[in-house]
This record gives structure tokens, C-alpha cells and sequence, in this order.
């Protein structure tokens, strides 16, 4: 069962199509009891780009599973878990940025 802050790969729907690429698992626990997909979140290797107040460039990519710098981007999409593959887990202080970065993305109490 994915766990909020794993880095998974996926089938990510875009802008120019479907690609098989990292992302980050942003569902909980709670979500994944009762749901049959998984909420991930765009991992990108264009960290030039990452200039966004809701994008983090990650600092421990090598640690999560990652083969290049990437970044975070608080692009969502929902998936089902049998569509994932566990590559890794942000480090804790990744996984603080990525949830502040998306509490800056995403209207929630």
C-alpha cells in the first residue's frame, strides 16, 4: 500500500499526453482504506523551471530513488494503485517542503 511521500513512477496524464514518469504520493492512509487510487503529484527533471512559489527543488533526489536533480510541482492527478511502482521516499525534510509547497497549491482547512 503507497504511503504519503513514497516516489512512485506512473503513467502521469499531461499537458502533451500520458508519460511514465516520478511522482509523489499526496494521498493518506485514510484516502487509500476506502479508495482503490492514489493522489500523486508531478516530479520534474526541468528544475529551472521549478521557479514557482508552489514548486520545491528537491535536495535529497538521490536519496529517493530518483536518477537526476528533480523537483516537485504541484501538478495532481489520481491514479490507480495497481498503476504505481514504488521507486522510494522523500527524505523528512523533502516531504515537510513538498506538504508546505502544497498547502500553498491547494485551498484545504
Amino acid at each position: 500500500m503507497p504511503k504519503a511521500g513514497d516516489v512512485v513512477t506512473a503513467d502521469f496524464p499531461g499537458a502533451m499526453g500520458v508519460k511514465r514518469r516520478p511522482a509523489i504520493v499526496v494521498s493518506t492512509d485514510v484516502y487509500h482504506t476506502h479508495r482503490p487510487d492514489v493522489i500523486i503529484c508531478l516530479v520534474t527533471s526541468q528544475v529551472a523551471a521549478a521557479t514557482a512559489p508552489t514548486d520545491y527543488v528537491l535536495r535529497d533526489w538521490a536519496a529517493a530513488g530518483l536518477h537526476c536533480p528533480s523537483a516537485f510541482r504541484s501538478f495532481t492527478a489520481t491514479v490507480p494503485v495497481a498503476a504505481i511502482k514504488n521507486i522510494g521516499r522523500l527524505s523528512d525534510h523533502d516531504w515537510q517542503e513538498v506538504r508546505t509547497r502544497l498547502g500553498l497549491a491547494v485551498a484545504v482547512a
